[in-house]
């Protein structure tokens, strides 16, 4: 049952095209649950997800043509009001990564399902708790033997150099900036990769015996993914949360990889096994900087547009 206070509207973030990144800040309604699964929640803090803003023009099959195009895919908050019998109630303070399909959580209020949502970690805070969603739960998908992964110390990277530590990689290969080589090796790289200096093609060329590895994790895409397969072993497999990789296979790359484009299934059940970890202090969150909702703009373009250490965070209530 939903709070008597609620209010009828609330501000929220829309992309009005599809076609164009450029955000606005809207008074729209306040959403109404209309699946049986449907919970509301009142939004604490979510985070821009880069290339979001494009998911419709990328995948116009599965993201639809909603009128209504709330980006924020992480959620963290506090239930408003949730069915009998999905085993939350309102007062619970909780995270999720919402499906890409429906609104997101860059508003006051918005709509998860029962099977997204888990009980948020009690040693996080709020920004914390919003960093960790999609990042978390797409590096938590690909933890393997020996591991390379691209932009090592971004939102998504940062998870995966810690899950492949926690789940007892032989090694872990980190591709970041001079800048950033002790912040990776602090998470868990055994093992740095300066691409300003380096390429991932020369690094594994200087000791082709020993340096290609089983997994390659692309959280980058463009080059990057491109070079990645020269570092991936044979019969080994190269995934990618930002594009397909076999259309970046560079013409002399002629041996056979499993590769993939990424596309998580937001899960709360995976959700609390990484809420478990967390709060054993085997991981932690990487934030590069929290905005204000005010500054909605700024957060997004600095995720879309810069090399951001971490998520950025955006605050939608003033109590996160």
């Amino acid at each position: 049952m939903a709070s008597p206070n609620l209010p009828k509207t609330m501000r929220a973030v829309l992309q009005p095209d599809k076609n164009s990144h450029k955000l606005t800040m809207s008074e729209i309604p306040v959403p109404v649950p209309t699946h049986a699964e449907d919970v509301l929640v009142k939004v604490h803090a979510t985070a821009p997800c880069k290339g979001e803003l494009d998911w419709a023009l990328w995948a116009p099959e599965f993201i639809g043509d909603d009128k209504i195009s709330i980006p924020g895919q992480d959620l963290a908050g506090i239930v408003v009001s949730a069915p009998a019998a999905g085993g939350f109630k309102p007062g619970d303070e909780v995270y999720a990564r919402i499906e890409a399909n429906r609104p997101g959580a860059a508003a006051e209020y918005t709509l998860a399902r029962v099977s997204e949502l888990a009980i948020r970690p009690k040693n996080l805070g709020w920004p914390e708790t919003a960093a960790t969603p999609i990042s978390a739960l797409t590096a938590y998908h690909n933890a393997k033997l020996r591991v390379l992964i691209t932009a090592g110390a971004g939102a998504v990277g940062s998870w995966a150099v810690q899950l492949a530590r926690v789940a007892g990689a032989a090694a872990v290969v980190a591709v970041v900036g001079s800048k950033n080589e002790g912040f990776v090796r602090e998470l868990g790289a055994t093992e740095t990769i300066d691409y300003t200096k380096q390429s991932i093609g020369d690094w594994v060329a200087a000791d082709a015996a020993s340096r290609p590895v089983d997994l390659v994790f692309d959280c980058i895409g463009g080059s990057s993914l491109a070079q990645s397969w020269y570092a991936v072993k044979e019969s080994g497999k190269l995934v990618s949360v930002c594009s397909e990789p076999e259309k970046s296979r560079p013409s002399d790359v002629t041996k056979t990889v499993r590769s993939l484009w990424f596309v998580i299934t937001p899960l709360g059940k995976h959700l609390a096994a990484i809420t478990a970890l967390l709060e054993a202090g085997k991981l932690k969150p990487s934030i590069d900087s929290v905005l204000d909702f005010a500054h909605f703009a700024e957060a997004w373009d600095k995720a879309e547009l810069g090399r951001p250490r971490g998520k950025v965070i955006v605050k939608v209530s003033d109590e996160a």
